[in-house]
């Protein structure tokens, strides 16, 4: 079995173990500096290992990674270019679910020279996102636009945000300050997080959207060239943006991150019951016809392994979960910078944990039409 060590306790660490420690396949040891999360962990999960471990010290973390498969960072983003440094130098494969668009390419600079595959931006957006969209772009001649939606969302939602916590503050709050990476009439640019405001309805619901940092991953690099418009946008409920805008920007709490998470963490409760919406629309031209494609998902919060796990938390951690099968299975390159498009839409949705991502157990043959999921 292969030894895998997953450092962070939280939200996703905690599934991630539980999906790789009850597949029977993987040896897992999860590495957390809090006791308490830990200990709920051991009691939950008992198939795997704990070790107290703060990551920021180099000398405690060497003797942990020693002679194991895969390094999966669950930690804060801040942790990632330390833990891909880490790994790269171990010999160790690494992985992370970072949105963080300075870490990712520290971290793609890094994996130039490295032994072993470094894939950061393994969750759900960037992720997921990114196979789905490569997906459908893949039946265009040429492209046109390229939009990616993804929301988060409470089932029930009952405060003016209109939203509960349901994964990282830390990146939450970061992908709503930082700038967003977007190509706009065949240009490369930055474009302001929380702007360019959207409606749209989907099975009769309403939402809004805008721009948040990170979730397209490196699809820029991918498209560049190619593509004559590609944006990513988070999706909420009516309302949450200028309520967030006001937060970040009129009362600059977003110059006091710290102070920020602790007033949304003290107010804003975790809820179990939410939802998991994925939208992709792709144009472009195909047999000399402008085309028009979309994949649209909604996916809702669950037990797995007897366990209630959040929408957030089942889709994130079976993303991560999904390339490192992939890459076990020889279906990934085995060294240096891997992105998420390099994923076959196909061999994610028929693997074991892409499952969770279809709708009754069934999936199309592709992100566009109908069929049955083909067995691998």
């Amino acid at each position: 079995m292969k030894q895998i060590l997953i450092v962070g306790a939280g939200k996703i660490g905690a599934v991630i173990a539980d999906l790789l420690s009850a597949c029977g396949d993987y040896e897992v040891t999860v590495a957390d500096r809090d006791g308490d999360a830990l200990g709920r962990l051991e009691t939950a999960l008992p198939a795997l290992t704990v070790e107290t471990l703060d990551a920021h010290d180099d000398t405690a973390l060497s003797p942990i990674l020693a002679n194991k498969y895969a390094l999966i960072n669950a930690s804060p983003f801040g942790m990632s270019a330390r833990l891909a440094q880490a790994a790269a130098g171990a010999g160790v494969h690494y992985f992370d679910l970072t949105e963080d668009v300075a870490s990712a390419h520290s971290i793609r600079d890094l994996a130039q020279d490295a032994s072993t595959v470094l894939m950061p931006q393994c969750g759900l957006a960037p992720g997921f996102i990114s196979i789905a969209a490569h997906d459908l772009c893949t039946r265009f001649d040429t492209l046109h636009n390229v939009h990616m939606r993804v929301g988060a969302l409470p089932r029930f939602p009952s405060n003016a945000l209109k939203y509960n916590l349901t994964w990282s503050t830390d990146g939450l709050i970061n992908e709503y300050l930082n700038p967003c990476e977007a190509i706009v009439n065949g240009e490369r640019r930055e474009m302001p997080a929380l702007e360019e405001l959207e409606h749209f309805s989907l099975d009769g619901d309403s939402y809004e959207a805008f721009n948040t940092s990170g979730g397209l991953g490196t699809l820029c690099d991918t498209l560049k060239g190619r593509v004559r418009n590609l944006n990513y946008r988070t999706v909420r409920y009516h309302g949450h943006r200028d309520v967030m805008k006001l937060l970040l920007h009129d009362l600059r709490l977003g110059e006091r991150r710290d102070l920020l998470k602790d007033i949304l963490e003290a107010a804003i409760p975790v809820t179990m019951q939410d939802v998991v919406l994925v939208f992709v629309n792709v144009s472009g031209m195909r047999e000399g016809r402008l085309m028009q494609e979309t994949f649209a998902r909604k996916i809702y919060s669950c037990s797995i392994n007897g366990t209630l796990r959040s929408a957030i938390q089942i889709t994130t951690a079976s993303a991560l979960c999904t390339a490192l099968d992939l890459l076990v299975e020889g279906r990934l390159p085995e060294r240096g910078f891997v992105r998420q498009e390099d994923i076959r839409f196909d061999d994610f949705m028929c693997n074991r944990f892409g499952r969770n991502f279809m709708i009754d157990g069934v999936e199309p043959d592709s992100a566009s039409t109908g069929g049955e999921c083909r067995t691998m």
